[in-house]
């Protein structure tokens, strides 16, 4: 087995605003895995300032990592619990490389399930990026237009009774049957302030928000939890909980509405697998999207979420970001209205 490392930085078609800042470019590494004349390929996207395994020896403890699984064949899970992007990456790489026996025209395909086969669309939520209340309010209307039946907000970066105009508009238009509506604060919101907006949000008929508050924060964000009108879902919170059972203690003080597992940042797929299963014994909620990968990254996310939760996925998943980019890689992936396809 050789595995080679492929640098690439894929450019933005629009600004993506968030409550950290704005990306205007993404890089990434590409793992080629190839034995026998097969050939797979993962991605390793961790985000800067953001990922736990964001460091200045990146490539270098990659390659280390990579070195390792030639000579073994086999991914040293425990060693990658840190090292979620990388975990990712070689899973990705290595599931890839499995099918790829079938035909070159396979190595894309990781699970066999009914997505993987183009039999069933995962439903998947309308990303709507921050920018002025005009940008925003376009977005919304193109998300509509284009049949979503989720739409996901990101808030934070504009001023609050904008943001909350926004909502207001569209539930004056579209009621909770119509439009399900998340929103994303990406721990904009301060402690003192954070209930009294939830209170505010509320009255919308939202399905939850994300990470009112910064990560580390457990007690207040316990307290959050079982104070606010609006179902609360941790993100960011996650990141860096890498041990199962810190996760198990921290799912236990928080106790959220929902988690939102993103494999480049949550422990690749198996850790996120162990999130799910922790989750399900405290009757907390899931679902996956995905962190600006690629799409060599999102076709795995979407056919990793096909295979854990099964065929009829009723949940909208955070799974279309993959007309984000100029230069982004061709995968047999398509949005058809409100659900990702493999075609």
């Amino acid at each position: 087995m050789k595995i080679t490392i492929e640098e690439r930085v894929l450019h933005f078609k629009q600004p993506a605003g968030t409550s950290r800042g704005v990306y205007t470019e993404r890089r990434i590494w590409l793992l080629h895995m190839t034995e026998d004349g097969r050939t797979g390929v993962g991605e390793c996207a961790p985000l800067p300032q953001l990922s736990c395994d964001d460091r200045a020896d990146y490539i270098d403890l990659l390659r280390r990592f990579c070195d390792e699984v030639e000579r073994t064949g086999e991914i040293p899970y425990e060693a990658l619990r840190d090292y979620p992007s990388m975990l990712f990456g070689l899973e990705t790489a290595l599931r890839s490389l499995q099918f790829s026996h079938l035909s070159p025209l396979t190595s894309h395909l990781l699970f066999d399930t009914p997505f993987s086969r183009g039999e069933e669309g995962i439903p998947i939520n309308g990303l709507v990026w921050m920018g002025s209340f005009d940008e925003m309010s376009r977005r919304i209307e193109q998300k509509l237009e284009q049949g979503f039946r989720c739409v996901k907000l990101k808030i934070g970066a504009i001023d609050f009774d904008a943001e909350l105009e926004l909502v207001k508009q569209i539930r004056s238009r579209f009621g909770r049957n119509d439009v399900e509506l998340r929103v994303d604060a990406n721990g904009a919101f301060s402690y003192e302030e954070a209930l009294y907006k939830l209170e505010l949000l509320s009255q919308y008929a939202l399905h939850s928000i994300e990470q009112p508050i910064k990560a580390r924060q457990w007690a207040w964000m316990s307290e959050l939890c079982r104070e606010s009108p609006l179902p609360i879902a941790l993100d960011e919170e996650l990141i860096g909980v890498n041990d199962p059972d810190q996760k198990r203690q921290m799912l236990n003080i928080i106790r959220p509405r929902y988690i939102i597992l993103k494999p480049s940042l949550h422990g690749g797929m198996a850790g996120c697998r162990e999130w799910i299963d922790i989750a399900r014994s405290m009757q907390i909620g899931t679902w996956i999207t995905s962190a600006l990968e690629s799409n060599i990254g999102l076709n795995a996310i979407a056919q990793f979420a096909a295979e854990v939760y099964g065929p009829h996925i009723k949940m909208p998943q955070g799974l279309g970001t993959g007309q984000l980019f100029t230069d982004n890689i061709e995968m047999p992936l398509e949005i058809r209205g409100d659900k990702l396809w493999m075609v």
